[in-house]
């Protein structure tokens, strides 16, 4: 199975040096997914990930690199789930980012976990269907 893999997974990833055991355990659950040909990505994850990149030199390598993984096809029914999920946490008194609500309707409509750091989809999996990893 695809696991969607966010931004805040991938820039630990790619830190020279793990910070505490639980990092390193998130490295090497990574390693796994991608080694087992899982990874499953979208352009605004890529965009996200790209765009924290200063040095020219280290953003065409990372660019180069990232293009092993290609990016799910969004439809018009995935664009209008992630408004139907903004509407619903909304109402419900959470707020979020467009981004993120994108990725949440990717998740569901692929039906495949979503691996990231950010606590806010906590937040919004009380309201909405998405499967973390």
């Amino acid at each position: 199975m695809k696991v969607l893999v966010d931004t805040s997974v991938w820039s630990l990833a790619l830190r020279k040096t793990p910070r505490a055991e639980k990092d390193i355990d998130v490295v090497s659950r990574l390693t796994d997914v991608i080694k087992d040909s899982r990874v499953a990505i979208i352009g605004a994850i890529r965009q996200e990930l790209l765009s924290g990149i200063s040095s020219s030199e280290k953003f065409e390598q990372l660019k180069d690199r990232m293009r092993s993984f290609e990016d799910l096809p969004l439809n018009t029914e995935i664009y209008e789930l992630a408004a139907e999920f903004s509407k619903t946490c909304r109402i419900n008194g959470i707020q979020g980012s467009h981004t993120d609500f994108l990725i949440c309707a990717v998740s569901a409509h692929y039906n495949i976990p979503f691996f990231t750091l950010d606590k806010d989809f906590e937040s919004y999996r009380q309201h909405i269907e998405l499967k973390l990893y």
